[in-house]
């Protein structure tokens, strides 16, 4: 009996839980949206010069 009371008291909790990996799958998601914000403003400053210089016929500096 005080066996079984022992080992249920110092049983160790290991593995991650939902709520960790709820945490991990939040963190890695916004890295992700700050990546993509942050691509879509250059690939749009990007394409506004490659269209202005579409549009004003210069080939050469643009």
């Amino acid at each position: 009996m005080m066996n079984r009371i022992r080992n249920t008291m110092t049983r160790s909790d290991e593995g991650a839980s939902a709520v960790e990996y709820g945490l991990l799958i939040a963190a890695i998601a916004a890295v992700i949206v700050g990546i993509v914000f942050g691509l879509g403003t250059l690939v749009k400053n990007s394409f506004s010069k490659t269209s202005s210089c579409i549009s004003a016929g210069t080939g050469v500096g643009c």
